[in-house]
């Protein structure tokens, strides 16, 4: 598999960019504002929810793009 990967969840709210099959940035949006996270899986946990994005797992993410992501980091007031 080629990276970055892309994926979004099914309300968009969140979107992310896998870096590899370990890490990720997250933008999630609450109300309009978007919170940027960043993720170095290193626990079972983790790896396994970088899987299920990764694999669109069970209907809760779907594939995205580069353009859709970089766009849910901006601000709405900002688009102008």
């Amino acid at each position: 598999m080629d990276f970055p990967q892309y994926r979004k969840r099914f309300d968009h709210k969140s979107f992310y960019k896998l870096i590899n099959e370990r890490t990720l940035e997250e933008v999630q949006l609450i109300g309009n504002k978007p919170f940027i996270h960043n993720l170095e899986a290193t626990q079972y946990f983790e790896i396994i929810r970088l899987q299920e994005i990764l694999a669109c797992a069970e209907g809760q993410y779907t594939v995205s793009d580069e353009v859709e992501f970089e766009k849910a980091k901006i601000p709405p007031k900002e688009l102008n």
